[in-house]
């Protein structure tokens, strides 16, 4: 009996995470984890990646290979090119509810972008770049 109660409340915790996400400061939060990761790794300082969310994209390798680490942490890469359809289920599972369709469409117009260059870091940088410009309310960064 106690295993069936464990069971149906991990099952309404995952249901309503799934249905509702998380809010943006819970997902920010997150995201920071995968920052502090990313950084150390590429050389990068807060100066410089500080205010990608606001549309400050430096277009230094470095920190192009910074925004490519952030999203390989949160495994939406694939054969280092951003992979859709990894996208689309990791926004379904995390971002909140009255953003969810928004970002998809974002997704699902700038994704291809990345097919553009050969260099995979600069390919995820002008993806991540034309997700801002398109709707940049809705699109978060750490």
């Amino acid at each position: 009996m106690f295993r069936l109660y464990v069971v149906l409340c991990i099952f309404c915790i995952t249901n309503i995470n799934f249905t509702f996400g998380m809010s943006r400061e819970q997902l920010k939060k997150t995201l920071t984890i995968m920052k502090n990761q990313c950084m150390p790794k590429h050389g990068v300082t807060n100066d410089e990646v500080n205010e990608i969310e606001k549309g400050v994209f430096l277009e230094d390798h470095n920190v192009m290979c910074y925004i490519a680490c952030i999203y390989k942490t949160i495994q939406v890469v694939r054969n280092n090119k951003l992979d859709k359809d990894l996208i689309l289920r990791q926004i379904d599972i995390l971002y909140p509810k009255d953003i969810k369709e928004a970002v998809k469409k974002s997704v699902i117009k700038c994704v291809p972008v990345q097919n553009l260059y050969e260099d995979p870091c600069e390919g995820v940088f002008y993806a991540a770049r034309c997700l801002y410009a398109d709707d940049p309310s809705n699109f978060i960064f750490p």
